[in-house]
């Protein structure tokens, strides 16, 4: 093969690597994912989770959009593109602590902390032994709500109570 054309094959597949590093690193910070290896994803773009995460002990499951690895440790991601805000709202807090502890239990060791994405900006939030006892006791007060014959509503507003997927089964409707 002539040496100008293998210059040229070796230049253009250089340059592709290059555009698919900056599309890759672009994505990224699009996302607001950290550094590290993405091992899982369940917003379509790289490898999906086989499995959504499952803690028997907890009666949980669940699939964070992304799972990163930094180092030994993973991070859950959740990714929240309409949502602006200030700070996260708590139930987006609850939802990521429930996947920092589904992955503490499959991989028995905890993530330092996960991150909330909105639209325009990025949320790290530390994964501690206070906002675990949260969730888990925010989980055994669901338990009890569902097992009790009357669950009162958690808000006053009938515009949320229109868009309810349990509306048609609710005895407290405000709308």
């Amino acid at each position: 093969m002539d040496r100008g054309l293998l210059l040229a094959l070796a230049l253009l597949l250089l340059a592709l690597a290059a555009l698919a590093l900056g599309w890759s690193a672009r994505q990224r910070r699009r996302l607001g994912l950290p550094p590290g290896q993405i091992v899982a994803s369940d917003m379509g773009a790289w490898e999906r989770l086989r499995e959504p995460l499952y803690s028997e002990r907890h009666r949980l499951t669940g699939r964070p959009d992304y799972v990163v690895r930094q180092g030994r440790a993973l991070v859950p991601v959740e990714v929240k593109p309409g949502r602006q805000a200030a700070q996260p709202y708590p139930s987006d807090i609850m939802q990521l602590a429930a996947y920092c502890l589904l992955l503490e239990e499959a991989e028995g060791q905890a993530p330092p902390y996960g991150l909330i994405r909105y639209r325009d900006q990025t949320f790290r939030v530390p994964y501690t032994a206070a906002l675990r006892r949260r969730l888990v006791d925010l989980l055994g007060e669901m338990r009890q709500q569902a097992a009790a014959a009357d669950v009162p509503p958690n808000h006053h507003e009938p515009q949320r109570c229109a868009r309810c997927g349990q509306r048609e089964h609710c005895t407290s409707r405000l709308s």
